[in-house]
């Protein structure tokens, strides 16, 4: 019986060691490239916003003075760009919006959704414009 004891506990401590063995190791940093985009013109300032919206909700059409980098953190995300027909982008995944191209946006999926937006636009300009409302030049 003392012999089982002894086989049953060394089984117990071994086992995490070969489990270890078999796991990859980590890397020490991955670096995820999303986009690379030439733009526009220079005297630019640069805004990135975390942006929520509750499943269903959505964004109206609206514009930028500049371009829009977006990566989805969380969720299904529908982007409709003017003259295009809709993006789906789901969490790990990007999208780029050029300069001035009117656009919505929608969180399609059943749970709360969370985009990374970065605006790379015109200094002095509104970060935003409705798209009921004229781009200002």
């Amino acid at each position: 019986m003392k012999s089982i004891l002894i086989a049953a506990s060394l089984a117990l401590v071994a086992a995490p060691v070969a489990a270890q063995a078999l796991q990859p190791a980590a890397a020490p940093s991955v670096r995820k490239d999303l986009q690379n985009h030439a733009l526009r013109d220079t005297g630019r300032e640069v805004f990135q916003s975390e942006v929520h919206l509750e499943p269903g909700a959505a964004f109206p059409r609206h514009r930028h003075p500049g371009e829009e980098f977006i990566y989805v953190l969380k969720g299904t995300w529908v982007y409709q760009l003017d003259g295009q027909p809709p993006v789906t982008v789901k969490a790990g995944e990007a999208l780029f919006i050029p300069y001035g191209v009117v656009h919505s946006a929608r969180n399609a999926g059943s749970d709360h959704g969370i985009e990374l937006a970065t605006h790379v636009i015109e200094k002095g300009k509104p970060l935003l414009t409705l798209a009921d409302t004229p781009a200002q030049n």
